[in-house]
């Protein structure tokens, strides 16, 4: 069953890599079942099943099509918000098995252009793994999923508890140590992805495939340095371009939840209504500022961050 290769382990920056798939020895139907049950792992939370909840069956089956970079049938048109939570938890027991510690949360649909494009007004979150995060500068395959996409994003970086009690973007920024560039590659992964609402990719765990990171800027540790930075953050215009210089979109920080660290605010509220918390050295994807766009072959994408001094561009080329 093929599976990406494990990335090595998080530190401040990343060297670039080649990003590809490999499978393990050869395993048969029900040796694969065997190992994704195996997979299993305490550092994915376990959510009482559902009457809609897809069973194990379905959820290896989904599993061995997300490994295969093949299109997984379409989930249900009935599957309820339990259901959708359930069944993310199951998928992300299967992927804490095979893609590494748990490296922090991604909070999706923040921005209300993409909310639309879900046909929802709520956002969703789903797990990170460190196998999925690589260096500024990685060469990917441009067919790195099922149904890849690319958009222009941000990591923050944990630095305490507090963070869990966060109601401002203030309170937030109190409570991070980074700001980190950040290019997510999801994977709409179905095969109908035009069919996917909200329910359905919280059901997906928001589509989390990989996703590469730039230099980190560290957040100010006095008081006007940090209410600067928050203004910044809020007001910065992000780009997305080409190779040549090319726009391809973008957006302001305010297009997330009118801050982009409201995100960290609302999921640390729906990390602790699932019983789950930040802890310090977690990663947080704040969402998306641009449209998801599709990559191709010899394309090279860079994000700036214009009006952040110190934020550094992060590119990636898909191959």
């Amino acid at each position: 069953m093929p599976a990406h290769r494990p990335a090595q382990r998080l530190t401040t920056s990343l060297p670039a890599r080649r990003v590809t798939a490999r499978a393990p020895a050869a395993l048969g139907v029900l040796a694969a079942v065997l190992w994704l049950a195996g997979c299993a792992s305490s550092s994915a939370p376990v959510v009482a099943n559902t009457p809609g909840c897809l069973d194990d069956v379905a959820v290896n089956r989904l599993v061995a099509d997300y490994n295969a970079r093949k299109p997984a049938a379409d989930l249900p048109t009935t599957l309820t918000s339990a259901d959708a939570k359930c069944t993310r938890s199951k998928f992300q027991q299967r992927l804490a098995g095979q893609d590494g510690r748990l490296a922090g949360y991604k909070a999706g649909l923040t921005n209300p252009a993409v909310q639309k494009r879900f046909n929802t007004d709520q956002p969703v979150w789903g797990a990170l793994y460190t196998s999925m995060l690589v260096g500024n500068f990685a060469s990917v395959d441009a067919a790195f999923g099922a149904r890849p996409l690319y958009e222009a994003d941000l990591l923050v970086r944990v630095k305490d508890a507090a963070i869990n009690n966060a109601k401002t973007p203030a309170d937030v920024l109190a409570s991070v140590d980074q700001v980190i560039p950040f290019i997510e590659l999801p994977d709409l992964t179905v095969e109908t992805p035009a069919k996917l609402n909200g329910t359905a990719l919280e059901a997906i765990n928001v589509g989390a495939r990989l996703g590469v990171r730039g230099s980190p800027l560290m957040v100010p540790t006095d008081a006007a340095g940090r209410a600067q930075l928050l203004d910044q953050l809020r007001d910065m215009n992000v780009r997305l371009v080409d190779g040549d210089g090319a726009a391809l979109g973008g957006g302001k920080g305010a297009d997330v939840l009118g801050h982009p660290l409201n995100a960290v605010v609302w999921l640390a509220a729906a990390l602790k209504a699932d019983g789950l918390s930040l802890t310090p050295g977690q990663l947080v994807s704040l969402g998306s500022f641009s449209a998801l766009l599709p990559p191709k072959s010899g394309l090279r994408v860079t994000v700036h961050y214009d009006g952040v001094p110190g934020l550094q561009p992060v590119t990636v080329s898909f191959r």
